[in-house]
């Protein structure tokens, strides 16, 4: 397939990002922002709810197709799209890529965005302040993550062994925040895995995303 898409959602979203990013890799032209069909779209509103049962971004539109969901827009991206492949093709390593996928998507995504990132995003402390209470309980968990991570990559280039993937293309916008964030020293402190970032740092695709914003 060829063509044009549309990622429903804003540039900072970490789960946008890896959509772009994974549209960078296979060569697909693509526009991103919040709006739909010429009108602005709100989180939440009734307009996203009929795009997505809970409301939420990213959504992927094409001609014939509304996909939700990142690492199910991602997997369709790569299924029917020429270009680079982002998932091997043998089962075994296959699923080992969409377990990771979804460990990301659901586990890691909490501990580094949901319960710590957003804390600095988006401060609700007194007077707009960071809740650091809040920070110094989620951090345990966070390291957690990390740790976790650490393991699965042990010594290979990538996330998983059969080479670059979605795996790695959801997790990269998650460690670039991360790294910028007032808990970076966290990722240097863990093992192999600045490493691991600046590699994927280097990519022409995540080059291009993520110092858009």
């Amino acid at each position: 397939m060829s063509g044009f898409v549309k990622i429903l959602g804003p540039q900072f979203s970490t789960f946008v990002r890896s959509v772009m990013i994974a549209c960078e890799e296979k060569g697909i032209s693509y526009e991103y922002g919040m709006e739909h069909n010429g009108k602005p779209v709100a989180l939440a509103s009734e307009e996203l709810l009929s795009l997505h049962p809970y409301g939420k971004i990213p959504v992927l539109l094409t001609e014939d197709a509304v996909i939700c969901e990142t690492a199910s827009i991602i997997r369709y991206l790569d299924m029917n799209f020429s270009g680079t492949h982002l998932q091997p093709d043998a089962g075994l390593a296959r699923a080992e890529v969409d377990q990771w996928s979804a460990l990301i998507s659901r586990y890691i995504d909490q501990a580094i965005v949901r319960d710590c990132l957003l804390e600095f995003a988006r401060p609700k402390g007194e007077n707009g302040t960071v809740r650091m209470d809040k920070v110094e309980q989620a951090t345990p968990e966070l390291q957690r993550a990390l740790d976790n991570l650490s393991k699965q990559l042990g010594d290979k280039e990538y996330l998983c062994g059969g080479g670059f993937s979605m795996a790695d293309i959801l997790l990269l916008p998650m460690l670039d925040y991360l790294a910028g964030s007032p808990l970076g020293g966290l990722i240097s402190d863990t093992a192999n895995l600045m490493p691991y970032l600046q590699r994927l740092r280097q990519r022409e695709s995540a080059q291009k995303v993520l110092r858009a914003g």
